[in-house]
């Protein structure tokens, strides 16, 4: 594990069935796809080999097409679906080598988990549930309930600590299921499709604040989406699965502008570049003298921007880092950099 990852996953298989270990063994020697793994020994690969590394404080999000084994993977992570094959380490942890009371014990400690469906006890208080983990830990009742109400002031739900979780709507009932996950302040979120259910408005706004969170928080996160928008909008790098295999990683600018195959570049066709991708992406060598007053931009300023600031100036700008020139950009790479991300019927 390097020294700035807090997860790192090698080579990890995950199939579904009575004969996993004899299908996996046949897919290695025999080269079996999925359908022929399912015809001969009725199973079904779900994750497929896969290896990744989260740094620490960074939102990594997993997304891809239902079934494509996002959902599964994050849930090898706490080990709530044991692999079939491959190694999980979190915070120097073999995951893999835990015992039962271990593993207990490092799932409420060291991950806290966000579902989709909320599952927040009827029965229980707000505050009450937020409280939950630091119950699980034999955490007085005093230091609990003051620990739980801290976390609902920071999600913005203070005045609602004794309401139940009937009496709040879908997006408060979403931020009730993150605050009892950060109760423990777990090191690791995992978030697994946290904000799908909501309608877009309430999607949106919970993205925002989930986005404001985690810059004072900043917790190392998992975040599983089927929405690209979504991911583009929230992880600091995104990974896209498809049949259980990872197909790309990288920043969401690395995959728009270098889709590592024809099925990546149709997923992000329709994304709009205008603020993922910025000016180091865009820029050409300088190769030639540069106007005294041409316009000077950081290398990590937005297409949008450049677009705008080229409309009012004539001159090629010019991309700086730490203040040195590194490179120009003309009108003719903005437009043709607008035209290759979009859809040309």
């Amino acid at each position: 594990m390097t020294d700035d990852a807090v997860i790192e996953i090698s080579n990890v298989w995950k199939i579904f069935g009575d004969n996993a270990h004899a299908a996996l063994k046949a897919i290695k020697d025999r080269g079996l796809g999925k359908a022929e793994v399912l015809s001969e020994f009725n199973a079904v690969v779900g994750v497929a080999d896969v290896s990744l590394s989260v740094n620490r404080g960074e939102i990594f999000c997993v997304m891809g097409l239902s079934g494509s084994g996002k959902s599964t993977l994050v849930r090898h992570f706490n080990r709530l679906l044991e692999p079939t094959s491959g190694k999980i380490e979190i915070e120097g942890t073999d995951v893999m080598a835990l015992g039962p009371r271990e593993l207990q014990r490092f799932r409420n400690q060291t991950i806290g988990m966000v579902f989709q469906n909320f599952a927040l006890m009827p029965h229980r208080s707000v505050l009450d549930n937020v409280a939950m983990p630091l119950e699980i830990r034999q955490v007085a009742k005093n230091e609990r309930m003051r620990q739980a109400a801290a976390i609902l002031d920071i999600v913005e739900l203070g005045a609602w600590g004794s309401k139940f979780a009937h009496e709040l709507s879908g997006g408060m009932q979403q931020r009730v299921g993150l605050a009892r996950a950060l109760a423990a302040n777990p090191d690791v979120l995992l978030m697994d499709e946290p904000f799908s259910a909501l309608d877009p408005l309430i999607r949106r706004q919970l993205q925002d604040e989930f986005i404001k969170l985690s810059k004072i928080l900043k917790k190392t996160t998992i975040f599983i989406t089927h929405d690209l928008d979504e991911a583009v909008r929230i992880g600091d790098r995104i990974a896209i699965m498809r049949d259980g295999r990872m197909v790309q990683i990288g920043t969401a600018e690395d995959i728009v502008m270098h889709p590592a195959d024809d099925y990546v570049a149709d997923f992000v066709a329709g994304i709009s570049r205008l603020k993922v991708v910025h000016a180091h992406a865009v820029m050409q060598p300088i190769v030639a003298p540069i106007p005294a007053d041409a316009p000077r931009v950081d290398e990590a300023e937005t297409l949008s921007t450049l677009i705008n600031l080229a409309i009012d100036d004539d001159h090629p700008i010019i991309v700086q880092d730490s203040g040195r020139d590194v490179g120009v950009i003309t009108r003719a790479d903005l437009l043709r950099t607008v035209i290759e991300g979009t859809e040309v019927s």
